[in-house]
């Protein structure tokens, strides 16, 4: 076994089979990549709402590679098995106009600056009320080279992989890939160091991470047509606030929840809504109720109690 290193400037802002790979490696390989932050290191610990305006979206969202693995054919899996993640100190949430669910209620841009405590464990959203979020860091774009000629954005997800913001792809978890190129042409970005599931305001907390992987060609799981993964979640007590939102369209079902959670922390926690939607994009966990007494789909917005102290 061999391990690689990537460096910052080794990245790439599309998915296209034709980029040539960084390095070539052999199954079973680790691979360490520094990354950049989602703004490609636009945005600093220094910045404020106004630096938002400023930043050229065509220049987010790169990812660090592409790696070529020897033996890896087309019809293939690859395996990633996450081994480490370090995060900055620092990260960053952003509502960018024209960007994220409740896109046209939050126009304006805002920027909210996160120092994050690895030592202990968390970040504070609000000090004053006892609001902190958990650290649980993991990449949200993991994927290889589609097989289709072209170049293809990274600010969506493929069945290739690409930007799948899944936060339970993290240290310790193994992430399947279908091979649609030979050598797979795998790359990695987006680090996050929290992220609710849906990530509704468009943003985690961004930050810059370093990550290794090991990565395999799998011939036994041709069934691999979009990206698989395994992970283990730690048992515990947690316990959550949760609003829902009922419609018959499930856009517009999700839409509610998460307008209903930003009301209820507005109410009781007396956050400000942006300050609000903010924390449903890095805590608030969406989730499918219902859908089989269609046409009224149930989609629940869950906001752990621990977050929030013991008010909920």
């Amino acid at each position: 076994m061999s391990i690689h290193a990537l460096k910052r400037h080794q990245c790439n802002l599309a998915w296209d089979n034709s980029i040539p790979p960084v390095v070539r490696i052999v199954s079973g390989d680790q691979v360490t990549f520094d990354c950049l932050d989602a703004s490609n290191g636009q945005l600093s610990p220094e910045s404020t709402a106004s630096s938002i305006g400023a930043m050229e979206l065509s220049l987010c969202d790169q990812v660090n590679g592409p790696v070529y693995v020897e033996g890896a054919d087309v019809g293939d899996t690859l395996q990633v098995d996450v081994l480490s993640i370090e995060n900055a100190d620092w990260g960053w949430t952003a509502l960018i106009p024209g960007f994220g669910l409740l896109t046209d209620e939050y126009p304006a841009p805002a920027l909210k600056i996160w120092k994050l405590n690895h030592k202990e464990g968390f970040a504070w959203f609000n000090e004053a009320k006892g609001m902190k979020i958990p650290l649980r860091p993991f990449a949200g774009e993991m994927g290889v080279a589609p097989g289709k000629k072209g170049s293809f954005s990274t600010i969506p997800p493929y069945p290739t992989g690409g930007n799948i913001d899944t936060k339970h792809v993290t240290v310790g978890s193994t992430l399947y890939l279908p091979i649609e190129v030979e050598g797979a042409l795998f790359s990695i970005g987006d680090g996050h160091a929290a992220q609710g599931d849906g990530e509704v305001c468009g943003t985690a907390i961004e930050t810059p991470m370093k990550v290794t992987v090991r990565l395999t060609v799998r011939k036994d799981k041709s069934y691999t047509k979009t990206p698989h993964f395994s992970t283990s979640i730690s048992s515990s007590d947690e316990e959550y606030y949760c609003t829902t939102g009922v419609d018959s369209d499930i856009k517009e079902a999700t839409r509610s929840a998460v307008r209903n959670m930003i009301e209820f922390l507005v109410t009781e926690y007396e956050l400000d809504k942006v300050d609000a939607y903010m924390l449903c994009s890095v805590a608030g966990d969406l989730r499918m109720h219902e859908v089989v007494d269609m046409p009224n789909y149930v989609i629940g917005m869950m906001m752990p109690k621990s977050v929030l102290g013991e008010k909920a």
